[in-house]
């Protein structure tokens, strides 16, 4: 997956320090985040785990919630907007 940097800084609506956790835990904690929230609300995820840089893009696809951008570092931030239905 290549980094994305906005080109504006991106506000977010809710934050969800992740932690540590890994690809099951972490994935399920995004689940629960996005489900309360409103459509074409942005939900940024602050994380440490290496593994995410993978798992949260794969999940986004999966679930059509779009990742909006990526800020890598110690920790990673990443930005995904709740679809729209």
């Amino acid at each position: 997956m290549s980094e994305t940097q906005p080109a504006q800084p991106i506000e977010a609506d809710c934050q969800l320090d992740a932690g540590e956790r890994k690809c099951g835990e972490l994935l399920v904690m995004i689940f629960r985040a996005i489900k309360a929230m409103e459509p074409g609300q942005v939900l940024e995820v602050t994380a440490y785990s290496a593994g995410t840089i993978n798992d949260i893009p794969a999940w986004c696809r999966l679930t059509t919630n779009p990742l909006l951008a990526v800020q890598p570092g110690e920790p990673t931030h990443f930005f995904i907007r709740k679809q729209e239905r």
